[in-house]
């Protein structure tokens, strides 16, 4: 008797290796994705912008890295003693315009070098509700908790959602390496602000969009990560406490799926000794002239040696 439909993630041809680059943008799932990467000593980057979440800002960001184009002064506004861009998240924020240009625009310097040699990319997706800035009559990816009265809520159009994607695949494919694999995912918290009914319809134009535009290109995949989330653990208990966001069981049930369908086995080997050994790391004791501590450190110390004899970018 079965108490539960199983989503699974299909298995990929092609598969990551140790020494891949895997860049990573969208919202806060892929930052999930992404340190538990960078735990397991891959080389990644993920959201040079920071956070972000509809397909028209992502897109806005990839051209930015794609051409390499940095912001200026006209690009930023005010607010409340800041110097803020309205296509990043408020960590990059601060009360000088040169400081906000400089933590900006080295971002954008590291995407772009980092893109160029990148064999994989995630997007993930998390709403198709954007901002207008009403004074510059701009679309935005961040209001930094502005007055409300500056700006309109909408959906994005279906042509706005697909010709954002087609953009963001292009520009992909043309800066990244010749066999980039594409990987996209909507992300399966729940945007509960937007209302219950309006939060599905926000998914379901994501899932529409994504499906129409993905099968036109080669090495672009789907990810069914929502899914797995809305089918396959449907129960309260793999969530945290406020309800929207993933427990970390169920972030780990998604990342042991997505293992298996795209590492290679010895990058699956490769990356839960590091995740492992990142664990033992964390460990303390009071007392650290214990023997028996340090012959845990040696130890831990040989493991890790083994581990860096196995590529060739730096790791721990």
């Amino acid at each position: 008797m079965k108490f539960r439909t199983e989503v699974e993630i299909p298995n990929s041809v092609h598969k990551i290796e140790i020494e891949d680059y895997l860049f990573s943008m969208g919202s806060c799932f892929s930052t999930e994705m992404s340190d538990l990467l960078q735990t397991g000593q891959m080389q990644t980057l993920n959201n040079p912008f920071d956070t972000l979440f509809n397909p028209f800002s992502i897109n806005t960001a990839v051209k930015r890295l794609h051409n390499a184009q940095f912001y200026e002064e006209v690009d930023l506004i005010s607010f409340n003693e800041e110097v803020i861009s309205l296509d990043h998240h408020s960590s990059f924020n601060s009360r000088f315009l040169h400081q906000t240009l400089e933590k900006i625009n080295s971002q954008i310097e590291l995407g772009n070098q980092f893109l160029q040699n990148s064999n994989w990319i995630v997007i993930t997706y998390g709403t198709s509700f954007i901002y207008e800035f009403l004074p510059k009559k701009k679309l935005v990816a961040n209001c930094h908790k502005i007055p409300g009265k500056y700006f309109e809520k909408r959906l994005l159009t279906h042509l706005e959602l697909t010709d954002s994607i087609y953009e963001t695949i292009v520009n992909l494919k043309d800066i990244a390496k010749p066999n980039v694999q594409i990987l996209f995912t909507v992300s399966p918290v729940r945007h509960t602000k937007d209302g219950f009914a309006e939060n599905n319809l926000s998914k379901s134009k994501l899932i529409t969009a994504l499906h129409e535009i993905l099968p036109q290109f080669e090495n672009c995949h789907y990810l069914p990560v929502y899914e797995i989330l809305m089918d396959d653990l449907r129960d309260y208990r793999f969530y945290k406490e406020d309800l929207i966001h993933p427990s970390n069981q169920a972030i780990m049930y998604i990342w042991e799926k997505f293992g298996n369908a795209y590492f290679s086995d010895e990058t699956m080997d490769f990356i839960e000794e590091n995740l492992k050994i990142a664990k033992s790391l964390d460990h303390k004791t009071a007392d650290e002239k214990n023997p028996k501590y340090q012959e845990f450190l040696e130890k831990l110390k040989a493991r890790i040696s083994v581990q860096q004899a196995k590529v060739k970018h730096k790791i721990f």
